[in-house]
This record gives structure tokens, C-alpha cells and sequence, in this order.
């Protein structure tokens, strides 16, 4: 995820030189954490550049600031044109996006409303987030010491700055371990999610992932692979996992607007299914793949292209 440094970014409605994209040390989100922020991710398709989810990625970052009280300064409708040109000024074909609205420098002091919002948006080339292999052979993963967040502790709904925390936590454990990455449980200590993803397995056919209520982020890139399985006719159970149904799925794989579908080939060691990517999550992989590389027809309308 290194940068090149060159390029705009938009700051607060105006685009700047990327290096000039600068905050004061005693703002408010450096101390306390205080920020909300999306990642969404740009495909160089057949048909153009096109956005994938554009508006579900920035109705939920106003959904996530809604529950922080973070009145963000904008409509959804500007933060959608505005990450539009933020792509388009950068010439970027193929892009990850990162918007981002935070509190920023008045004063400190847990309290937060006395601080000003800033709003903004960078968009950087970005491969595979675990690797080119890992899309095709699959990575290996490690339950976490570290749980997800109870209820009413921090809300796991918002996709805020101050819960990845926790998710550092887990991904330095997991690779000093030896893993590609973590998955977590949650306060019941079932199944919820990785440390940037959700998580499905497939036993006798079926889809079965964590219910939205365990203490996970409902990502949009999970809803697309429901969906997709949906219209496959496959069978999508969400419901509490236990972790030892993790070792005794036919596949696993994760998914997320970085991971977009990966597959897992062992968790803490030990083999799941032949040790490879699975014949359904091969199926809803290329799926989904063929729909963001413009090959299959968007019939769920998730694409918006960059003109």
C-alpha cells in the first residue's frame, strides 16, 4: 500500500498537491481516534473505469458519522462527484479510494463537538491487499487471541478509525505468527470476522457466514457475494458460528473491498477441504470478477463509470 506521493488530493472541497494534504499534530483525531472512512475500489473494465458501489460505500460512511455524531459538511450526492474527480484528475484507470472524514484541530478533550469536520479524498494504484497468489491458491489464516468489540463498548456498525485498533491487534499477531491473517471472535467467542473482512465458509453446498448482530462490519463486498450466490442458487445461512465448524468446512473464503474474494487454505494449521481454492468459491469469484471487469453484464446495477 506504498504511495508515490504524486497526484491530488481533495481536502475539504478543494484539491491540493498530494504532499500538501496536511493536518496540525493536536488535532482532534490524532489523540482520540475520531475519524469514520470508506475504501472503495475503482476497475479498469472493458466499457471504461468504473466505481464499484459507489453510493451504498458513501451512504455508509454517513451512516458511520451518524453514529460518531460527525456531521460531515457535504450531500452524499457531492461526496460522490467529488471522489468521481478525484479519480478522473488523478488518471487513474485501476484505483483504490479512500475517503475519509475526521475532527479536526480546535482543542482537546475527549468531548468531541467543539471541533471542526474535514472531509477527504485520496485515490492511489493498489494491488491484491494479501497478494496476487492468494486470489487463486488461497492464504493461511489464525484465530486471534484478540476479539471483536462487545456491544455498546465501541459500535461495530460505523467503520471508524478507533476499531481498527482492534484489528491491528489481531493482523501483527496473526503474521508474527506465521499467518497471512486473523480471524476474529466475537464477545461469545463464535465466529465474526478477520481483521479487514468477512467471512464465509461452504459445507454441503451451502453459504454460511456470521450474523450481522456478532460483532462485525457488514461489508458491501460481502452483500455482493450474497447476492451473487442468491442468483446462483446457492443457499446463504447467516447465523453464529462455532470455531471449530472453521476446520470442518468444505472452503473458506474472506472477503472485502481490499481482500474483494480470497480463499483460505488452512486455518490454524490445519487443512481446509484439498488445501486449495474450492470449486463455489471459485464459482462466485469469477463471478464476481467478470461483473467489476465489465465481461458479464452489471445486472444489479453496481458499476458507475467514470466519464
Amino acid at each position: 500500500m506504498a504511495f508515490d506521493e504524486t497526484g491530488k488530493i481533495w481536502f475539504n472541497g478543494e484539491f491540493v498537491n498530494w504532499k500538501d494534504a496536511n493536518i496540525h499534530v493536536l488535532s482532534h483525531v490524532v489523540h482520540y481516534g475520531s475519524s469514520v472512512f470508506e475504501g472503495i475500489r475503482c476497475y479498469n473494465t472493458k466499457k471504461g473505469s468504473a466505481i464499484l458501489r459507489l453510493r451504498e460505500h458513501v451512504e455508509r460512511l454517513f451512516n458511520s458519522g451518524k453514529i460518531y455524531r460527525m456531521e460531515i459538511p457535504y450531500t452524499v450526492d457531492e461526496i460522490c462527484d467529488a471522489i468521481i474527480e478525484t479519480v478522473k484528475i488523478n488518471n487513474l484507470k485501476d484505483c483504490y479510494i479512500r475517503p475519509i472524514a475526521f475532527r479536526g484541530y480546535k482543542e482537546l478533550g475527549v468531548y468531541p463537538l467543539n471541533c471542526p469536520m474535514d472531509t477527504v479524498i485520496a485515490a492511489w494504484e493498489w494491488g491484491k491487499y494479501l497478494g496476487d497468489e492468494a486470489i487463486e491458491n488461497g492464504v493461511d489464516i489464525g484465530v486471534s487471541t484478540w476479539r471483536r468489540m462487545a456491544p455498546n463498548t465501541l459500535p461495530n456498525m460505523a467503520k471508524a478509525g478507533a476499531n481498527y485498533m482492534n484489528s491491528q491487534l489481531a493482523k501483527m499477531e496473526s503474521v508474527s505468527n506465521g499467518f497471512d491473517e486473523a480471524i476474529m471472535l466475537d464477545y461469545h467467542g463464535t465466529v465474526s470476522e478477520g481483521s479487514g473482512e468477512n467471512v464465509f465458509l461452504v459445507k454441503d453446498g451451502e453459504l454460511y457466514t456470521p450474523h450481522a448482530s456478532l460483532s462485525l462490519l457488514s461489508g458491501i463486498t460481502r452483500d455482493s457475494i450474497t447476492k451473487l450466490a442468491e442468483d446462483m442458487g446457492i443457499k446463504v445461512n447467516e447465523e453464529p458460528i462455532p470455531r471449530e465448524m472453521l476446520y470442518l468446512a468444505d472452503e473458506i473464503f474472506m472477503t472485502g473491498t481490499a481482500a474483494e474474494v480470497t480463499p483460505v487454505r488452512s486455518v490454524d494449521g490445519i487443512k481446509i477441504g484439498n488445501g486449495k481454492r474450492g470449486e463455489i468459491t471459485e464459482k462466485l469469484q469469477t463471478r464476481f470478477f467478470n461483473i467489476v471487469g465489465g465481461v458479464e453484464e452489471d445486472e444489479h446495477g453496481w458499476l458507475t463509470f467514470i466519464e
